[in-house]
Order: structure tokens, then C-alpha cells, then sequence
């Protein structure tokens, strides 16, 4: 019984797939929260404008470039492995496969698109990312990639999972990237809420303004997320 399927590395696909032409409806697009009004490149200018014209586009396949399936092949093709037991366990006539993305070196999905990012930015002579990170994934494989291409990373972490998670900060470090709790003294936005509520516990959304803040007011610096806008979900599958 075949409980793993594997490709070989000549056949890893030479384009990411982008669905939004497939969908039978177009997507509404996301909103500038000031405005209200659908998202233009200009309110995207803390990314490069390779991503951004990813965003934008209505491209079926975009082609991924050569040095990004490169350092892909240092740990895909990632295998295709049969749940045995969870089709014993629900007792069903099913075949039931998952993609196991935890063979990546920080450990899940997240350097597919951490990889493309980084590599967008270098391209466009970005000295240094931002992010944000909760329980340490997105910063983990943000990290890991800055490493490979030279890029530097700064790390805005959830101050509760900064401290409940030390191994991710170890593994950040091990990466060169920096790292910081938050919310943190090196922004406005951090000092404030400090001030505040010194024991302030920190959210997503909160180290998220954090590493935006730092991307605007440093020069050949810009921002890295891991979701949310269609650029990311194309550049994962």
C-alpha cells in the first residue's frame, strides 16, 4: 500500500496558479479603510511592485522565478501522505491525503510565500523586511528566508507568545533575524500603549502595526505579511 506520494523535482510546477480568473464571480475587492474605497497600488506602496502587480492581477499562471524554485528544491517537493489512521478512525470507504508542509526548515507552509517575498524585494534592492509574527511561524520562515537571500528581518512577536515560546525566538536568532516583543519601545505605536498598560499582553493586530510602522520610517525597508491578500494565496499553491 502506497502511503506517500512524492515528485520528482523536475516536476515541480514553473508557475504559481492563480484562481481568481477561475472564480464564476469576481471577488469584491479588499477596501482602504480610510476611504472605503477599493484598494489602488498606491495604497500598497509598503510592498514591492512585483507583488503588487500580483495582487492586481488577473493572470491565470504567473511564473515563479528561477532562483525561488531553487531554494524551494532544498526541501520540496513536499510529500502527498495517506491519513491511515484517521480513515480508520472515522471508518471510512475514503481515501484521505495531506500535504506535509512541516518538512520545511521552520517547520510548515509559511516559506512558500516567504521565499517569493523575499526574493520580489531583493529584486528591487530592499535592504530589510518587517513583520509581524503571533505564535512564531510567519517569523520563523521569514527569518529562515532573509538568511538565504540577505535580506535583513525584523521580527514583531506577540509579547505573550514571545514568552511562552522561547524556541522560536532561538530559532529567529538562529536565522540573524531580530526580534522583539510586542508591543515594544522601538515604535510609536508600541511606547504608547506601554505607557498605557505596561503589561500589556500584545495581539497580532497590534505587532502588525507595530512592524508597518518601522517599514515607513526607515529607508530601503518594507513590510512582509503571511495571509490575507490574494498575492500570498497565490504565491502558497
Amino acid at each position: 500500500m502506497e502511503k506517500k506520494v512524492l515528485l520528482k523535482e523536475e516536476d515541480m510546477p514553473k508557475f504559481w496558479y492563480n484562481i481568481l480568473p477561475d472564480l464564476p464571480t469576481p471577488l469584491s475587492p479588499p477596501l482602504n479603510p480610510e476611504t472605503k474605497k477599493p484598494l489602488t497600488a498606491d495604497d500598497l506602496e509598503i510592498f514591492p511592485k512585483a507583488i503588487i502587480e500580483q495582487e492586481m492581477s488577473n493572470q491565470r499562471e504567473i511564473p515563479i522565478p528561477e532562483k525561488v524554485r531553487e531554494i524551494y528544491s532544498l526541501w520540496r517537493p513536499t510529500p502527498l501522505v495517506r491519513a491511515l489512521n484517521l480513515e480508520r478512525a472515522l471508518d471510512t470507504p475514503a481515501k484521505i491525503y495531506f500535504k506535509n508542509e512541516s518538512v520545511s526548515p521552520a517547520g510548515s507552509h509559511k516559506p512558500n510565500t516567504a521565499v517569493a517575498q523575499a526574493y520580489y524585494n531583493k529584486m528591487e534592492s530592499v535592504k530589510t523586511l518587517t513583520t509581524e509574527t503571533g505564535a512564531g511561524q510567519w517569523g520563523s520562515a521569514l527569518a529562515l528566508v532573509g538568511s538565504l537571500l540577505g535580506i535583513d528581518v525584523r521580527v514583531y512577536m506577540v509579547k505573550v507568545s514571545y514568552e511562552q515560546k522561547p524556541f522560536r525566538k532561538s530559532m529567529i536568532h538562529l536565522w540573524g533575524a531580530e526580534i522583539y516583543p510586542s508591543p515594544s519601545n522601538r515604535t510609536e505605536t508600541g511606547r504608547k500603549i506601554l505607557k498605557d498598560n505596561p503589561d500589556n499582553p500584545g495581539s497580532l493586530g497590534l505587532a502588525i502595526s507595530e512592524a508597518i510602522e518601522d517599514a515607513i520610517t526607515h529607508e530601503n525597508t518594507k513590510y512582509a505579511l503571511g495571509s490575507v491578500l490574494n498575492m500570498f494565496y497565490c504565491i502558497r499553491l
